[in-house]
């Protein structure tokens, strides 16, 4: 059996055996080797409140071998990349208290530094991050969503948003990998998108596969926020092992109907649902393609 062949019945029935895999090959992290006791300095984001609905986060690490490093947000958990120890990224919060915490490991061990920040900003009904666990590899985000006033719910999404069109004519934003000063860096993301308005209907989410090198493979993880802070809120969290070079892969599907109720479906990981419960177009698609349409 072929690695592409293990991979795909990984992706479909034995999880754990992919992600025994992926822990097992090199992800792209540089490992510092000093013994010496990291010390991190949080410039950004400063203790207190925020209206802003993009946080950023910036600082130092005092051993600058060490890269990524890791920053949890609410419990979320991103890979960034350092350039001589330093780091920035925005992210977007949530309504009310958002909990930051950035660690850093080296032989000494694994050290963190924290924050909390209140934002006083309403809901956000749509996030999406997509990340990865290796360096130097595109993981492109490609979100579809239903055309502005579609009366159809069940219809196709026909709006693109991706890294070379980042708006939407319904309010759909997309925020592309922006470290070091490049516009759109290859590396462990994040890819990020936030609707404040979503339309009614069906969206599709893709990731675009491109490595460089000598990178076989990576895992990709999208974490999905619906309607955020209300009693609607839907939370989930894919993993989904990305291995063919170009090749396209529908990390998921969310329908968003009447009342802001929420349904998403991964195709890699769910038990098909039933006929009438998404469109045949939904149940019919592909799980990968190539190209991003």
């Amino acid at each position: 059996m072929n690695s592409k062949v293990v991979v795909l019945v990984g992706i479909f029935a034995f999880q754990t055996l992919v992600y025994s895999a992926v822990e097992e090959r090199q992800s792209g992290k540089q490992i510092s080797n000093s013994t010496k006791p990291i010390s991190i300095t949080l410039n950004k984001p400063r203790a207190g409140w925020t209206v802003d609905r993009m946080l950023e986060i910036s600082g130092k690490v005092s051993d600058d071998k060490i890269d990524p490093i890791t920053i949890n947000i609410n419990g979320d958990k991103y890979l960034i990349r350092t350039i001589k120890g330093e780091f920035k990224r925005k992210f977007p919060v949530t309504q009310g208290k958002n909990y930051i915490e950035v660690s850093a490991a080296n032989k000494a061990g694994t050290f963190t530094e924290k924050k909390s920040v209140y934002a006083k900003i309403p809901n956000l009904p749509f996030l999406a991050i997509l990340s990865s666990d290796t360096d130097n590899v595109y993981t492109d985000l490609h979100i579809y969503e239903p055309k502005m006033g579609e009366t159809d719910l069940g219809a196709k999404p026909t709006a693109h948003i991706y890294w070379a069109d980042t708006s939407s004519e319904s309010g759909g934003k997309f925020y592309l990998n922006e470290q070091g000063g490049s516009f759109d860096q290859p590396g462990y993301g994040p890819y990020l998108y936030t609707h404040s308005s979503p339309p009614l209907g069906i969206y599709r989410i893709d990731a675009n596969y491109w490595p460089s090198g000598d990178k076989a493979h990576t895992l990709s993880t999208l974490n999905l926020t619906l309607f955020g802070g209300t009693a609607n809120e839907v939370k989930k969290r894919v993993h989904v092992p990305l291995v063919t070079p170009g090749e396209t892969v529908t990390l998921a599907y969310v329908k968003i109907q009447k009342g802001n109720t929420v349904s998403v479906y991964v195709p890699s990981v769910d038990v098909k649902p039933k006929k009438g419960d998404w469109p045949d177009w939904v149940l019919e698609s592909p799980l990968t393609r190539k190209g991003t349409e």
